[in-house]
């Protein structure tokens, strides 16, 4: 069995699929590995190490990716690479499909089976694989981070004979995995923190961490979580009431961070020009949404954009800005996903199609597009 680590090709993406740690267990499952050379130097993964951790370095894409039964990837094959991989070869990685039917046609013509980790069932099984929780963690870490960067003033407050600095006041809008973390990290930087969300159980968690929770609690929001743990759209009347109520808290805010997402789907939008513009000079607002359409008017992916005296960050790939850190979830998601498709007596790959986490992340199988979201309709 033949395993491939290439380089990541996409500008701007400085993660790596695996790590030694990771290598040494795909060793050990009976792989040959192959990385391809500088694939985790922006992780500050020497080559040197790889190689201790049983790789062999391979000089290019085309050797990496010769021959390999499994290739683990950051981001989804290009189609460079798809030319260069095998067919019926396992592709596992985080394949962004929605929006792009092309890139997933293309996969299936190549031949491949290719896995998306951001499918991978929200269940206590699959928690160890869970890519969407492990990065989405580091991102609101990373996105308080960013916002005290450019914010210039003290996140604490600070008692002095001089005078008191007061605490930054910190508004985190969705507190999913990114929007917990960062209300933990404003927290742990000593700001005043408060937060929203629409599910319900969210009030709870937001409290555990010690920041107050700001929303409109009625019947409608009692009810605003899906089965699968995420945020149902709601109601124009519900939103009416919670952005008049959002409005008021964001013009006293310091720092705003917004994480909202709804999986397949544009970002919903959540502030708009005239709350950007209630609030004072030097306020930051972090976009965590940019890549997704964002959630905050006037945010540019990839820039720190400036709407009046409020600078509103919207960088792409936050993950990516803590690669290291970031590199080593990662890896150990994928590891405990192909895993389960060994069969580690006979040393080989042992695919088992009527597994729950298989059926819920295959996109292409034998030349088709066969997950039910992207599968073409055959009535």
């Amino acid at each position: 069995m033949k395993l491939a680590v290439p380089r990541e090709s996409e500008a701007g993406e400085p993660r790596v699929a695996a790590t030694p740690d990771t290598v040494k267990r795909f060793v050990a499952l009976g792989f040959d590995v192959a990385v391809e050379k500088g694939a985790g130097a922006l992780s500050r993964i020497p080559d040197a190490d790889f190689e201790a951790a049983g790789a062999t370095l391979a000089a290019d894409a085309k050797a990496t990716l010769a021959d390999a039964d499994v290739v683990l990837k950051v981001r989804r094959p290009s189609t460079d690479e798809l030319g260069l991989t095998k067919k019926g070869a396992l592709v596992i990685a985080s394949m962004d499909p929605y929006g792009h039917d092309d890139a997933v046609k293309a996969m299936a013509e190549a031949g491949i089976a290719a896995f998306a980790m951001e499918f991978m069932p929200r269940i206590t099984r699959a928690q160890s694989m869970d890519v969407l929780s492990s990065q989405a963690n580091l991102a609101g870490y990373q996105a308080v981070i960013d916002a005290s960067a450019e914010y210039d003033r003290a996140m604490p407050m600070m008692m002095t004979a001089a005078g008191t600095v007061p605490a930054a006041r910190v508004f985190v809008m969705g507190a999913g995995v990114a929007g917990l973390q960062a209300i933990a990290t404003a927290r742990r930087l000593g700001a005043v923190v408060t937060a929203t969300d629409v599910r319900p159980a969210a009030k709870e968690q937001v409290e555990s961490l010690g920041a107050k929770f700001v929303a409109v609690e009625d019947d409608e929001f009692k009810q605003a979580e899906t089965a699968g743990g995420y945020a149902k759209e709601m109601s124009d009347e519900y939103k009416k009431k919670q952005n008049e109520l959002v409005a008021t808290h964001i013009a006293k805010q310091d720092i705003v961070i917004t994480t909202a997402l709804i999986p397949g789907r544009p970002a919903p939008k959540l502030i708009d020009a005239a709350m950007v513009a209630s609030m004072k000079p030097g306020s930051v607002i972090v976009d965590l949404a940019v890549e997704r359409g964002g959630n905050v008017e006037g945010s540019k992916p990839g820039k720190i954009a400036k709407s009046g005296d409020v600078k509103i960050i919207g960088h792409l790939n936050v993950p990516g800005r803590i690669a290291a850190s970031a590199s080593t979830l990662y890896a150990k998601n994928l590891f405990a996903f192909a895993e389960t498709m060994i069969d580690k007596e006979a040393k080989a790959i042992a695919v088992n199609w009527d597994d729950e986490l298989v059926k819920a992340t295959v996109l292409t199988r034998d030349g088709q597009v066969v997950h039910p979201a992207f599968a073409p309709d055959t009535k």
